[in-house]
């Protein structure tokens, strides 16, 4: 691993306009902490709050990309990062806005041959009664660029898909309805090109939305997962597969469910995850142990341009 030194002055990316700004800021408060401790030169650096291009003008060598969302997880920041030839953690322009759209990853991930659940496009003149039949209920609606579970709602009965999709519709014009499927929610974490143990997720009530994701202590997370190690190589090597389709690179988590038949779907790419306490990479890695601060030296070693 490079020595402290050999980064040169790094900034971290945190906060933004996003949705997710309040996730960004713990998780990139908690990158900047560990970086300081290892003796990098590394400041605090909001793009919501200052131009991002006065990074070029301040002498920074790398950028550590801890933003959550729309204008920091779908390449816009990126594309702003390679034209200021600064090198940044986690994946590049193309990837990052694929995998911000949960709709155009599933299109490849179909197109490759990986299991994603079934879906349709929501618009305000679509027909409720023949999406429910199409999918079946239960049923996910969901924006489909917002991240930590905002936005998102399970319809059970049919008279409430109208108002899901309107909630959708505030975050995001682009909707998604997702076929429900039963089972254990896992998370695959991979660093480079290697995947980290599986995470298994019990939320309270099975669900884990934004509160039960970052600031309950109810929610429980099993690591090692539980599963016969031959079933989880197998799970870890379609995840590397999904990562591959995509292009992402650096480091990333693909949230998936299980059924009981052990039929494994994949929901969506997560291209810049959270470092906050109830983050699940860190504990992936340390599984692997990979401390906290040992794992974001190793993002930011492997940042690039292009």
């Amino acid at each position: 691993m490079s020595a402290a030194r050999d980064f040169g002055k790094v900034a971290v990316l945190m906060g933004g306009a996003s949705a997710e700004r309040e996730i960004s800021l713990m998780s990139g408060g908690n990158v900047l902490e560990a970086l300081r401790r290892r003796g990098v030169d590394a400041h605090a650096f909001d793009p919501a709050a200052r131009p991002i291009f006065e990074l070029a003008g301040e002498g920074y060598t790398r950028a550590f990309v801890a933003l959550h969302g729309r204008a920091g997880e779908d390449g816009t920041v990126q594309g702003a990062l390679e034209m200021m030839g600064i090198p940044y953690t986690g994946s590049g322009v193309m990837a990052s806005a694929l995998s911000m759209d949960k709709l155009r990853t599933k299109l490849v991930w179909s197109a490759c041959g990986i299991p994603t659940p079934r879906h349709a496009v929501l618009t305000a003149a679509t027909e409720w009664a023949a999406a429910a039949r199409e999918l079946g209920l239960p049923l996910i609606v969901k924006p489909a660029r917002e991240g930590s579970s905002i936005g998102i709602t399970k319809v059970v009965t049919l008279d409430k898909l109208q108002a899901a999709y309107e909630l959708a519709a505030k975050s995001d014009p682009l909707v998604l309805a997702e076929e429900f499927i039963s089972g254990q929610e896992l998370t695959a974490a991979f660093l480079g090109d290697e995947p980290l143990p599986l995470v298994r997720i019990e939320a309270p009530a099975g669900n884990y939305d934004y509160r039960n994701k970052y600031f309950s202590d109810e929610t429980k997370y099993h690591c090692p997962c539980g599963l016969p190690a031959d079933e989880e190589r197998a799970i870890q090597a379609l995840v590397m597969r999904a990562v591959e389709a995509l292009g992402c690179s650096g480091w990333g988590r693909i949230d998936l469910m299980r059924r009981a038949d052990g039929a494994t779907f994949l929901l969506e790419m997560n291209t810049s995850p959270g470092m906050t306490g109830h983050s699940l990479v860190p504990m992936a890695a340390r599984a692997r142990g990979i401390d906290f601060d040992e794992l974001v030296l190793r993002i930011l070693e492997a940042a690039h341009v292009g």
